[in-house]
């Protein structure tokens, strides 16, 4: 379990991230989602001790990671944006340095080694200097290293950024299959690789947690009023004599040759199914046979806008104006809405982890100004 609470992280004026708090359960696989300078990289960077906070706690499986670093990094597996690749290195050469790294030795190593190798799909290349190798090999073996020592936890930043839809297709079904074993959290700009993979999502923006809920349920909650789109093999003024017969509903038929309409239920509370079914039975009870009955939905990516965006408006193809970011709330009841937007500039706090304290451990610390470069290691 991942356990986040009021974490921050400013650099001088500027905050990346701001009282963000939220949980991950076990055995689950978490969404992360955010447009640039959201602040995404740098709370995973947080998350797994590369990067030290301004304020606020990162709790893995019971284990403080500023208080008990070394105890909680076992137990997280970690993949950046770019894998921390050596190479001129084989990747069996590289998981055994990073599996002795990670304090594993003898059998233990060897067969962490061939387990991750296996799992990943990288056997036939294992040999092979790792510059050779295309990236959806290298990201293969990104993520075999984050494998290694079985941690409960696996933290993946844009795990197949770069990647051809092959590639794309087969690293899905990978974090597919660590779901099963794993809690996983994935960091990505692709939404429909979220909404595939991914139980619930979390929304960042401008350093702030705005969303907090299941795929199909962010979808619902912003889809407004119910809509369905009918096509029937009739005239249009058949159509229309069966839709008068129906209650609660409005509706506007469209011009062509086939009845086609637009039927709105009167009940915002109603769902798509209730609406689709009272259609077919009184469309089935005409004799006016039905060729298409389909809902209108918020996709994925109208919430993704109407959260993200600054002064954002109701989502495309919603009838009735959509939630606003602060009316999003908890299981708990509680508001998941930010509060006063924060300038945008996550590179700025893709900043160097050289400021946490020596020897790697990354600690509460007072704000400090950026560092130039990457965090990447």
């Amino acid at each position: 379990m991942i356990e986040v609470s009021h974490l921050t992280k400013r650099y001088g004026d500027h905050t990346a991230v701001s009282d963000l708090s939220f949980t991950v359960p076990d055995g689950q696989i978490y969404g992360f989602l955010g447009p640039n300078g959201a602040g995404k990289s740098t709370t995973m960077n947080i998350m797994t001790g590369c990067l030290a906070a301004t304020a606020g706690s990162v709790v893995i499986d019971g284990h403080d990671i500023f208080d008990e670093p070394l105890a909680a990094k076992q137990r997280v597996g970690y993949l950046p944006e770019i894998p921390p690749l050596y190479t001129e290195m084989t990747p069996a050469e590289y998981l055994h340095f990073v599996g002795r790294a990670k304090g594993l030795s003898g059998e233990k190593l060897k067969s962490e080694v061939g387990r991750v190798c296996r799992r990943t799909d990288i056997v036939p290349v294992q040999s092979r200097l790792i510059r050779h190798l295309s990236k959806g090999y290298r990201q293969r073996v990104g993520l075999a290293q984050a494998m290694l020592g079985d941690p409960s936890i696996i933290i993946l930043d844009e795990p197949t950024v770069g990647l051809d839809p092959a590639q794309i297709i087969e690293i899905r079904q990978l974090i597919r299959d660590l779901g099963q074993e794993h809690t996983v959290l994935l960091s990505s700009h692709i939404l429909p690789e979220v909404q595939a993979v991914c139980g619930h999502i979390l929304i960042l923006s401008h350093g702030k947690l705005v969303a907090s809920d299941t795929p199909d349920n962010l979808e619902r909650l912003f889809a407004g009023q119910t809509t369905v789109r009918l096509t029937a093999d009739g005239r249009a003024d058949e159509a229309d004599a069966v839709l008068r017969g129906i209650a609660g509903i409005r509706y506007t038929l469209e011009p062509g040759e086939t009845a086609q309409a637009v039927v709105t239920a009167d009940d915002p509370q109603a769902g798509p199914d209730e609406l689709c079914r009272r259609l077919f039975f009184a469309f089935a009870g005409a004799q006016l046979p039905i060729l298409a009955l389909a809902a209108d939905r918020a996709s994925l990516e109208d919430v993704f806008l109407e959260l993200t965006q600054d002064g954002g408006s109701s989502p495309a193809g919603a009838q009735a104006p959509a939630l606003r970011a602060q009316d999003v709330v908890g299981p708990g009841g509680e508001s998941l809405a930010g509060g006063d937007s924060l300038p945008q500039g996550d590179e700025a706090a893709e900043a160097s982890a050289a400021d946490a304290p020596a020897g790697g451990d990354a600690g509460r610390q007072t704000p400090a100004a950026p560092a130039e470069g990457g965090d990447e290691a």
